[in-house]
């Protein structure tokens, strides 16, 4: 192949790894931003005022799972009702503080005159018995009026399960489940379970421990990603300029002379 063509197919390909590289450079840089969005809207609900029992009973779950078709979202709570107990469901595998254990889910009846408004209340995480993976660990549950602080979320994240989603294998009567579905939920109970839940948070009590994750922004690891995109396109051109320009042209100028 002539030197001259080489030379434009060497340039041609080093314009589009310099292109390919910015371009997802970029990319991630809007991802972070994005991301960056989104944690600072969650810092803001997290910052309103906590809703009462009134201000929350009209809310109606939105289209989408954002603030502005869903204001509740992330809000803080400070609510009076009374638990249903009977009603209580435990998620399975899940993790706080790197152990296995249960996510423990109770119903909340409003009080009066809300009481037709039923909330699912992420409770806390219990351990498991592991020699008797049917027991259900002891959890106490305040009779009477009780209230319950925490902040509204939407329903609890889902695990990869066999099978349908929701589903358990004795056909919905074991407490034990693997993920929960609040509408199907809701028709077994025949509670009228609103289509979020309500994070408590506070001390660990009632058996119960709260060490819930928390929420960060995680744009680091786009600006990570984006600095070696932006490395690499830099790298290129470093050694397109050395090996196509400077040792091709400018290096023979200096030996003829």
């Amino acid at each position: 192949m002539p030197d001259r063509w080489r030379f434009v197919l060497i340039t041609l390909a080093a314009l589009i790894g310099v292109a390919i590289t910015l371009s997802l450079g970029r990319w991630q840089l809007q991802r972070a931003a994005y991301k960056q969005q989104l944690f600072d809207a969650v810092q803001r609900q997290q910052g309103l005022p906590p809703l009462d029992n009134a201000q929350l009973a009209p809310m109606q779950p939105g289209a989408a799972l954002n603030t502005e078709a869903a204001p509740w979202l992330h809000r803080p709570v400070r609510l009076q009702g009374h638990w249903i107990a009977g009603q209580s469901l435990y998620l399975d595998n899940r993790q706080m503080q790197g152990q296995p254990g249960f996510f423990v889910l109770t119903p909340l009846r409003l009080a009066a005159p809300h009481e037709d408004v039923v909330i699912a209340v992420q409770r806390g995480w219990v351990p498991r018995n592991f020699l008797d993976r049917t027991a259900l660990p002891e959890v106490q549950t305040p009779e009477g009026l009780v209230t319950v602080e925490g902040r509204m979320e939407a329903a609890p994240s889902r695990l990869y399960e066999f099978g349908r989603a929701g589903a358990d294998p004795d056909g919905q009567k074991s407490r034990i489940r693997q993920n929960v579905d609040i509408a199907e939920w809701a028709v077994a109970s025949g509670l009228p379970l609103r289509e979020w839940s309500l994070l408590q948070t506070g001390e660990a009590s009632e058996g119960l421990r709260r060490d819930w994750p928390v929420v960060t922004a995680g744009v680091e690891k786009h600006h990570g990603y984006a600095f070696q995109w932006f490395g690499l396109a830099a790298l290129i051109t470093l050694l397109y300029v050395w090996f196509q320009i400077v040792r091709r042209f400018v290096r023979p100028r200096h030996a003829r002379s």
